[in-house]
């Protein structure tokens, strides 16, 4: 079988190398020359452990090409999948789809120059609102018979950081098809998952359209849920971490995204939440509670700038402060919607100098955050700094020397927003330590 993944973003990328590891010849389609000729020599435009090698392997093999001639992928092409990228819509907050009707558009004219080719499932595997999949199905008929065409929608499922093992050993494949021809085909796509013995749902398109949705939105409410317990463990001297995992072990909870934190971000979350809710206010079914969640987190992240406010006693103008961690989760580069993006800059804000490190996400970040001095080193980055703040919790920073970061900084106050740390053990080196939903303590 011979699959074109238009898209060599984070979800096109991941999802071609994989199906190549299955064996299938996977084309992979971007309208960007310079990454396209930088896939072909081997680079790696996204950070994700194990795609290098994942990427190098099956280009060795003949199974990974990379092209900007979608139309020769589509002819080659049984199944295309659409993964290309769906930003929040400036202005309105809706899902921006112009990338996907203008991938559809050249799929449909791509074969009608064909009038003798061949049936075709297009895949809609970008994170899309309902209803999406119908137009597509609109665009491709003004091209192509329809005896010709089927569209599915396949949402992904992939954390980033470690995305591959979702792919390969995922809770479920959710795929939406209208007809049994579509599921036949997309059966024989995801028939090598069954050795994994992995859940393949089969639903309706609209349903998998939304279900993407909803799992998003739920899992941020998880998070601002525990957020929120959080600052009312901090007011009344509870502890966030216990209360999670008391709450965590009822099996209808379950301990996952129960870590109290600075907010949410990353590439879907705040997009997603955001394209509900429109969606949901389209339909006149307005979801408030996602709505809520969505004001909630926005709000929090800057609201972590006052913590190191009042561990410092009210003031920083003139003080610098040491940023440890800033992509918005551990394992990726990506910065889009980084809680440390509206940290940083609630910090200069208020007077302060930054200076902040990050094992991988520091080039992103200083095309997005300005006057920020950028190390490469955690304890130069605390070198006589007046408090350190731990905003992502990458492994590097879960193992700290902290007698070197104590001599490191001018004061030894560390804001661990991610909750690494002991305070017991912190007070006993000598720290100020300041987590989140749990006592502060001091030496």
């Amino acid at each position: 079988m011979k699959i074109a993944m238009i898209g060599c973003g984070y979800v096109g990328l991941v999802t071609g190398a994989c199906f190549a590891s299955f064996g299938f010849s996977v084309a992979s389609v971007d309208t960007d020359e310079s990454k396209i000729a930088s896939l072909k020599a081997g680079g790696v435009p996204i950070y994700e452990p194990g795609l290098g090698e994942l990427l190098e392997r099956g280009t060795k093999l003949g199974l990974v090409s990379f092209t900007t001639d979608l139309a020769e992928a589509v002819r080659a092409a049984d199944v295309i999948f659409v993964a290309v990228g769906t930003p929040s819509r400036r202005g309105d907050g809706h899902a921006d789809l112009a990338y996907v009707f203008a991938a559809a558009e050249e799929i449909g004219r791509t074969m009608a120059a064909e009038p003798e080719g061949g049936y075709k499932v297009v895949v809609v595997k970008s994170t899309v609102p309902v209803g999406t999949g119908d137009e597509v199905e609109r665009i491709l008929a003004r091209h192509v018979p329809a005896e010709r065409y089927s569209v599915a929608s396949n949402p992904e499922f992939l954390r980033e950081g470690a995305a591959i093992e979702d792919f390969k050993r995922p809770d479920r494949v959710v795929v939406g098809v209208n007809d049994e021809r579509a599921k036949e085909v997309m059966a024989r796509v995801y028939r090598p998952l069954s050795l994994n013995q992995a859940p393949v749902f089969y639903t309706d398109r609209r349903t998998a359209e939304l279900t993407k949705y909803a799992a998003n939105a739920f899992l941020a409410t998880k998070i601002t849920f525990i957020n929120e317990i959080a600052d009312l463990c901090e007011a009344t001297g509870a502890n966030v971490q216990d209360v999670a995992r008391g709450i965590g072990l009822d099996r209808r909870i379950g301990p996952k995204f129960l870590n109290a934190g600075p907010g949410y971000g990353g590439s879907c979350f705040p997009k997603d939440t955001q394209a509900l809710i429109k969606t949901a206010q389209d339909f006149g079914a307005p979801i408030r509670i996602v709505e809520t969640v969505a004001s909630v987190n926005d709000q929090r992240k800057r609201a972590m700038a006052k913590k190191v406010v009042k561990a410092l006693g009210g003031e920083i103008r003139g003080a610098t402060i040491a940023v440890l961690g800033l992509t918005f989760k551990p394992n990726t580069d990506d910065m889009r919607d980084a809680p440390s993006l509206a940290i940083v800059q609630a910090l200069k804000d208020m007077g302060a100098e930054v200076r902040a490190y990050d094992p991988e996400g520091m080039e992103n970040a200083r095309r997005m955050m300005e006057g920020v001095d950028f190390v490469t080193d955690p304890y130069d980055c605390a070198k006589d700094a007046d408090a350190a703040v731990i905003v992502t919790e990458w492994d590097v920073l879960r193992a700290l020397d902290l007698n070197l970061l104590k001599s490191s900084l001018k004061n030894p106050v560390l804001i661990d927003l991610r909750n690494v740390y002991e305070p017991g053990e912190m007070a006993a080196r000598g720290y100020r330590y300041v987590p989140i939903g749990r006592p502060s303590v001091e030496a």
